[in-house]
């Protein structure tokens, strides 16, 4: 039964896709790209929430939140201010210029090798880390949730490798043969499965520990665990509260405002009313976020009495523990979906970046828009059948979701620095651009790779050799031997900014930078923007507030 369920859900799901993609025209650059220029505030949010959304996340948060608390809820909370940044700020210009890609904008600003450096940075980071994670760390969900080894008669190794195949062959026929459009309808459906299927969990705890009564078990929950539920996190949690103020925020514009994955979904806006109300809907959403990707991890913290031998199992836990066997099937469809949807967004648009940025560019400068279309979606099955053949060899990689936020930074802070000072100045030349990426990144590699393993190493090995072998006092040297990731992240990204505003006063641009109108769509903005934007920084400010 909860086989049928799962299967008929998905099915429902793809159905509705095709029957509303049918009229797209996906043999040209927007209709296959940007959904046709044709995206509306709903599709817009549910995409950009789904897309967000995935195994690694739900896990690997929860698993954050098991062991540190109501602290890591900064990925969910500070991820609406950079919504409305991005709503305010950034998505005027992408429109106003008519962007495809994000990269695009950097050809126009800085020249064709800044856009193309950027393309392959962007690529590398999906191909190399982003795509096998999101297949694997979903194949071990859709795995356990079935009972795959048991149910097929092989090993853990075998279902990891046919799920990953299963979950790669399904989100490639979205993504490569249905293009934007099928990937966000299909998106906003699942967002909508996932927000109640996500809010029933906790939801079935609170109930459980409540016997029956959620507020009972909520206001249990509470005052049996006072120490999980500060919103301003240690030295030694995960994201120490003062990193909010440092690196954290130019994650999240990275993310929101810049990763091309994400962002697409607001290029294919009809209009910037569309694209402003979107980001705005999905920003307020967010700050709900933490019900679904905290919230678990605090209650089976309760429920277990910390006991788990691995935080990263608390959410698979508490599901199995409090979720009726009726819902087994609907949920495992909804988080398949999940899986789905960020990597066929991933791929999609990795097949964008490659089309527009790489083969138009430089391989065929002549090719149509058909053929663009055509040699896209060649190297998406490329990309997804490479990404197939990874996925399962990356078991050993520890935790998922913190190697993902540590490799990101390799390629995050310098594309964020090019852009900001792209739009923010108009005389730094290419070269400064040039010399910001490639900077960027080696310094990062250099700081994260090279540096800190030096140094915590060095910090470790001499409390052993006076004795301490106390995990909090352990926890504690290792945490202040060298600067938190996301410090290093802010220390780069305005050490390149300094580098590329010196080079651009000592060998300005000839001719000041001035963005052209394209008139692709009606850039007139959503007149309730601004009262909208504060009215949901004020709701965050208050959440830190009220569990300061």
């Amino acid at each position: 039964m909860q086989f049928l369920t799962f299967i008929g859900f998905t099915v429902l799901v793809a159905v509705i896709s095709y029957l509303k993609t049918r009229k797209t025209k996906e043999s040209s650059s927007d209709g296959y790209f940007l959904g046709g220029r044709s995206l509306t505030a709903g599709v817009i949010a549910g995409s950009l929430l789904l897309t967000n959304l995935s195994t690694e996340q739900i896990v690997g948060l929860n698993g954050s939140a098991y062991q540190s608390g109501l602290s890591v809820m900064v990925w969910e909370t500070l991820a609406a201010v950079a919504m409305i940044v991005t709503a305010m700020f950034l998505l005027p210009r992408y429109l106003k210029g008519g962007l495809t890609t994000v990269p695009g904008f950097l050809a126009k600003r800085f020249d064709v090798t800044t856009k193309t450096l950027t393309s392959v940075l962007f690529l590398s980071g999906y191909v190399v880390v982003l795509l096998p994670v999101i297949l694997y760390s979903g194949s071990l969900a859709i795995s356990g949730m079935f009972d795959v080894p048991e149910l097929l008669n092989v090993t853990h190794t075998q279902s990891i490798w046919i799920c990953v195949w299963g979950i790669g062959i399904i989100g490639s026929i979205y993504a490569v043969f249905g293009g934007l459009k099928a990937v966000a309808i299909s998106d906003s459906i699942n967002a909508l499965g996932l927000l109640i299927g996500g809010i029933l969990i906790p939801i079935f705890g609170l109930m459980l520990i409540g016997d029956g009564n959620i507020l009972d078990g909520l206001s249990t929950l509470t005052s049996e665990n006072p120490e999980k539920f500060k919103s301003m996190g240690g030295a030694t949690d995960p994201v120490p509260f003062y990193t909010i103020f440092t690196g954290m925020m130019l994650v999240q514009l990275f993310y929101w405002g810049t990763n091309q994955q994400i962002i697409q979904r607001a290029l294919g806006a009809k209009n910037l009313k569309e694209g402003q109300k979107g980001l705005l809907l999905a920003s307020f959403i967010k700050i709900l976020g933490p019900i679904i990707v905290v919230l678990p991890g605090l209650i089976a913290y309760h429920i277990f009495q910390g006991n788990l031998e691995s935080a990263d199992s608390a959410y698979p836990m508490l599901v199995k523990k409090v979720l009726p066997n009726a819902w087994v099937g609907f949920f495992a469809a909804v988080l398949f979906g999940a899986i789905l949807s960020s990597f066929n967004s991933v791929l999609n648009s990795s097949i964008t970046l490659f089309g527009i940025d790489v083969y138009k560019q430089h391989l065929n400068k002549d090719a149509d828009e058909k053929t663009v279309v055509k040699y896209g979606k060649l190297f998406g099955i490329a990309l997804a059948i490479a990404a197939m053949f990874i996925a399962p060899l990356i078991a050993n990689a520890g935790s998922l979701f913190a190697y993902l936020q540590e490799i990101n930074g390799i390629y995050s802070i310098p594309i964020l620095t090019i852009i900001v000072v792209g739009y923010l100045t108009k005389r730094v030349p290419a070269i400064a651009a040039k010399i910001g990426l490639v900077s960027g990144c080696l310094l990062y590699i250099l700081s994260q790779f090279i540096l800190q393993p030096y140094y915590v190493n060095k910090a470790l090995a001499n409390a052993e050799v006076s004795g301490i072998t106390d995990e909090a006092t352990l926890a504690l040297i290792k945490a202040q031997a060298y600067p938190h990731f996301l410090d290093v992240m802010a220390i780069l990204f305005v050490l390149n900014i300094v580098i590329m505003l010196i080079i651009g006063k000592l060998k300005p641009r000839k001719e000041p930078f001035v963005q052209e109108y394209t008139k692709q769509v009606d850039i007139t903005p959503w007149k309730y923007t601004k009262q909208t934007g504060i009215a949901i920084c004020i709701i965050v400010i208050s959440v830190y507030i009220y569990f300061a």
